[in-house]
């Protein structure tokens, strides 16, 4: 697939590489063309460093791997408001959520993924990819250490599918919860992983297993 990358950090390196490694094409767009030369260059395979318009210009996906409050800016640059993500599946894999504590930022009733939606519109918003590190994808898709289920929201069918081939490319097994009407409770769920591991407790000692 053509794939679109807004952003040049830790998650959009670690995705970048697994998706080169599967044998996707890669277009990372930056505020800093350099920074974004730079990973272009670290992940080889034909990956590409272009404006953040041509990122998401004429892309089977796009992700936007950039912290909560950075996505607006990014998606401005992108041109997201002119239409160019229209009918584009759109990766959001943000958190908004207070350092430290894991309350969400958003307003009363709100979710990022829904206000990306309404920063880009035509876009076929997908949560997806918010509760692991990013070093989780840096590892070979078919070795070492267990099989980790990706939940994700959205309203498109088909860009569902088209994130849960790019799951699987990098290891993960899609899980889709709902549409974007439930993804508030998708991103709750990172604000509690987030919470529990600040006061010093394990998450997964949280939650019970079920058979």
């Amino acid at each position: 697939m053509r794939i679109g990358i807004l952003g040049t950090g830790t998650l959009a390196a670690a995705l970048g590489e697994g998706w080169t490694r599967a044998g996707h094409e890669i277009a990372i767009g930056g505020r800093s063309r350099d920074r974004a030369a730079e990973l272009a260059g670290r992940l080889g395979h034909g990956a590409r460093a272009v404006a953040p318009r041509e990122a998401v210009t004429g892309r089977d996906a796009v992700l936007l791997a950039v912290s909560w409050d950075g996505a607006e800016d990014m998606l401005a640059l992108a041109g997201a408001s002119d239409g160019v993500l229209t009918g584009t599946p759109l990766i959001d894999p943000t958190n908004a959520v207070a350092h430290g504590v894991g309350t969400l930022l958003t307003g009363e009733g709100e979710s990022m993924a829904t206000r990306i939606a309404g920063l880009a519109p035509g876009a076929h918003v997908v949560k997806a990819f918010h509760l692991f590190p990013a070093a989780r994808w840096t590892g070979p898709a078919d070795g070492g250490g267990s099989r980790v289920t990706v939940a994700m929201c959205g309203d498109d069918a088909g860009a569902l599918r088209v994130v849960g081939e790019l799951v699987r490319g990098v290891g993960g097994a899609p899980a889709v919860l709902g549409g974007l009407d439930r993804v508030r409770q998708l991103e709750e769920v990172a604000g509690f992983v987030i919470g529990m591991a600040f006061a010093g407790f394990d998450p997964n000692s949280a939650i019970p297993q079920v058979a």
